[in-house]
């Protein structure tokens, strides 16, 4: 079919969350429950168009991205509107579209009022988010990185809590204070390059004689992607956000919007400037784990779940960024799949405190306890959610945070312990906040009587585990369409710095160029899959 050819495919899930909101503006005002029914049918369809990517996506290609849809947009400036996708893109973009069809419904109770427009900007959002993934062009990748910010500012103040106005501006401040400094950054590339062809820079990334160019693009870029993940200290907007948003809006921010922020680390910061990367990469490393011990503990003395869950995401995001900077195989395989597993379990645990503030109108932990009898599914569900978000064996979370931990005991073993304190952390609060919510006393007469999950309520939940189940026992699936971008971010790194076996980290300071810092011991471990490669 002409829409799913390979040329076409990206640009047909793209317009899917457009399309379904161009609908919604036809629909009379009354119609409410055909709003609901057209958002979630343009939700779901959005999904199932997506499905093909991941059988027609060929891991062993040699193209670095595939599907590439190239079309001009802006001959004066030649501004091309230009998609593609590698593995990382294609796991985002799997993710986003999930969670958008997770996002929406999870609102079909939680909004009753201006339906239409909620609906409509809901999947504006997902629209935004998927252009910053597919998005091969400088200008068009800019575009999209603001279109998403609009919908979500005006969702949160217009559907959020009681403090939503506040939520709201502070969310579109920092965002947009970073994105103006990014789009300088992305000025002086065009200006240094000729071109806004992001294809063309990762082939030729900057090189060490570009010299304070480098290091004033890497940060320049870093503002705006630091802002998003949120790395400490440039957190203060994302609790305010999650806790005064409205549940599906909420799952988007904390499932998708954070990844934006990562992936923006690794395909520009990383791959497009790796002197610079390995030139700051002890301060960011030291940040990270900053915002992995800081975000446990703030949790543990939280009173509300949805903050719980938000500054539980400044630990989690803290973990995947010091994968990348670890700037070792690992590292870089253990962020994403992370990445990929916080998006699920976060939006999942977003979708059950939505469930409980439909059904108490209240979010504060002390006012839940002893619900296992009265709600015995969402006990069963919402357990193993907790399982797969704290790294249990077998489950999504345990592969990206063992990989993490691994690479980086493997570079430098203190590093190491502070994390897997950050572990330790993270069971605690999580383990202490479903012991509170369904095991805990009661302290309302009405705990009994909740009602359990709806078939509507199940089918999200169970949707999201046979994934954390799928990726937690064949994590190979997901290592396999990495291989090849993760290979050619190494390659850029490699030219730089010689990259030696684990255990000879002194080997590769001593045999560094004299561009690289002396302290930019990059340690490299083999990539999975890759133990023939090493015999030859």
């Amino acid at each position: 079919m002409f829409f799913f050819s390979d040329h076409h495919i990206l640009a047909t899930i793209l317009f899917t969350p457009l399309a379904g909101a161009f609908v919604l503006l036809f629909v009379p005002g009354v119609c409410t429950d055909l709003r609901r029914k057209i958002a979630n049918c343009f939700g779901l369809l959005g999904l199932v168009v997506s499905l093909p990517l991941w059988w027609k996506f060929k891991s062993s290609s040699a193209e670095p991205f595939q599907f590439v849809c190239d079309a001009s947009w802006i001959p004066s400036i030649d501004v091309h509107f230009r998609l593609g996708i590698d593995g990382i893109s294609l796991l985002m973009v799997m993710l986003t579209t999930l969670l958008g069809a997770i996002a929406i419904l999870s609102s079909w109770a939680a909004v009753r009022h201006r339906e239409k427009e909620y609906y409509i900007l809901l999947l504006l959002t997902q629209a935004g988010l998927l252009g910053v993934f597919m998005s091969l062009d400088f200008v068009l990748f800019y575009v999209f990185w603001e279109a998403m910010l609009v919908p979500i500012y005006f969702s949160i103040a217009a559907w959020g809590g009681e403090n939503r106005v506040r939520a709201a501006l502070k969310f579109i401040l920092y965002t947009v204070a970073g994105s103006v400094v990014m789009l300088l950054a992305i000025l002086a590339v065009y200006h240094a390059r000729g071109t806004f062809d992001v294809r063309e820079i990762l082939l030729h990334p900057f090189s060490a004689e570009s010299g304070h160019l480098q290091s004033w693009l890497f940060w320049g870029f870093f503002f705006a992607f630091a802002i998003k993940v949120p790395m400490f200290p440039f957190h203060a907007w994302l609790a305010d956000a999650i806790s005064e948003a409205p549940t599906g809006v909420a799952i988007m921010l904390a499932g998708v919007l954070l990844k934006t922020g990562t992936y923006g680390f690794l395909r520009f910061s990383v791959a497009m400037f790796p002197n610079a990367a390995l030139q700051y990469r002890s301060l960011l490393i030291t940040l990270s784990v900053v915002a992995i011990l800081y975000g446990a503990l703030i949790c543990l003395a939280q009173k509300d779940m949805n903050r719980l869950i938000a500054y539980s995401s400044v630990s989690q995001m803290g973990f995947c960024m010091l994968g990348i900077f670890l700037l070792s195989p690992l590292g870089f395989y253990g962020s994403v799949i992370l990445q990929v597993s916080h998006g699920l379990t976060t939006g999942a645990l977003l979708a059950i405190a939505g469930m409980f503030y439909e059904r108490r109108h209240t979010n504060v932990i002390s006012d839940f306890g002893d619900l296992t009898s009265s709600m015995p599914k969402l006990a069963v569900t919402y357990l193993i959610i907790t399982c797969a978000a704290l790294g249990m064996p077998l489950l999504s979370g345990f592969v990206g945070e063992f990989s993490i931990l691994r690479g980086a005991f493997d570079m430098h073993w203190p590093i190491a312990a502070c994390a897997l304190l950050g572990v330790l952390l993270t069971v605690a609060y999580l383990i202490w906040l479903y012991g509170r919510v369904m095991l805990g006393s009661a302290t309302n007469a009405g705990d009994g009587n909740l009602p359990d999950l709806d078939r509507r309520e199940l089918a999200t939940l169970v949707t999201v585990i046979i994934l954390t189940v799928w990726i937690g026992i064949y994590p190979a699936s997901l290592f396999r369409v990495l291989r090849q971008p993760i290979e050619q971010i190494l390659n850029s790194i490699e030219q730089l710095v010689s990259v030696v076996r684990p255990g000879h980290c002194f080997e590769a300071v001593q045999s560094a160029s004299p561009q690289t810092l002396p302290n930019a011991n990059l340690c490299s471990v083999a990539a999975p899959g890759n133990a023939a490669d090493e015999a030859k």
